[in-house]
């Protein structure tokens, strides 16, 4: 497929100069994923690599053995899924969901592992990626042990509004507790106090964000970190508020 620049609203896509790029371009497919529905399972053959366009956002998902699932990483425009971090076909360790649908591009894992050897500028590109994934799961580690539950929901929404480009996320107060590993009624006073002090409005079925920067300094740092790492590996790739 051919993509005009109105289409391409992958911004690791656009770190490409357009000669590399465009020898991608036949190797992509077009589409549309909806929320809540599964890119993965644990142990699935990763056979496809996928890259969220413009509001498309997904999570990775560590389940436990009591069952419950806890997310890792967001993945949005800046990035991409399967096929990226490591070489090769393999298993799935983790479950990739969609959390906010839209397009995406996709391309066999395959067809991608061809092209980085023969193109040295693509598999350094996604090497980079790579390095700054990592970054984010070292961080998330750290944020979950030491920061509060209000300050990881503060951060949550801050990534999440920042990478779909508008305040409105579509995620249930169950969804938001499942996402940060914490019981329903944490979740829920959490956000009765981001809605107390006029940071937040929720709906049925979706969270909009009334202030952003409001909502910025209840959060953690572990953003800014994860977003100043991608500016050295991968300069103007993280989302920012636009």
């Amino acid at each position: 497929m051919t993509l005009s620049p109105d289409d391409l609203h992958s911004d690791l896509l656009k770190a490409l100069n357009s000669a590399d790029r465009a020898s991608l371009e036949p190797l992509f497919s077009d589409c549309r994923m909806r929320s809540g529905e599964i890119i993965y399972q644990p142990g699935d053959n990763v056979e496809y690599c996928y890259f969220p366009l413009g509001p498309a956002m997904c999570s990775y998902f560590v389940e436990l053995e009591d069952g419950t699932a806890v997310e890792t990483i967001l993945v949005g425009r800046e990035g991409a899924l399967g096929g990226i971090v490591s070489s090769g076909n393999l298993p799935a360790y983790a479950r990739a969901t969609v959390l906010h649908e839209g397009r995406f591009l996709r391309i066999p894992v395959r067809e991608l592992e061809a092209i980085k050897r023969r193109t040295p500028v693509i598999d350094h590109l996604f090497a980079r990626y790579a390095d700054c994934m990592m970054a984010q799961v070292f961080q998330s580690i750290a944020c979950n042990a030491v920061h509060t539950i209000e300050q990881r929901a503060a951060k949550w929404l801050s990534a999440a509004v920042d990478r779909i480009g508008r305040n409105d996320v579509t995620m249930t107060q169950e969804q938001l507790a499942s996402m940060m590993g914490i019981g329903r009624s944490y979740a829920s006073r959490v956000l009765q106090r981001f809605k107390r002090d006029g940071l937040v409005r929720t709906r049925r079925g979706g969270i909009e964000v009334l202030d952003r920067d409001g909502l910025r300094e209840r959060a953690c740092a572990c953003n800014d970190q994860v977003t100043a790492h991608f500016q050295r590996v991968l300069a103007d790739v993280y989302p920012q508020d636009a």
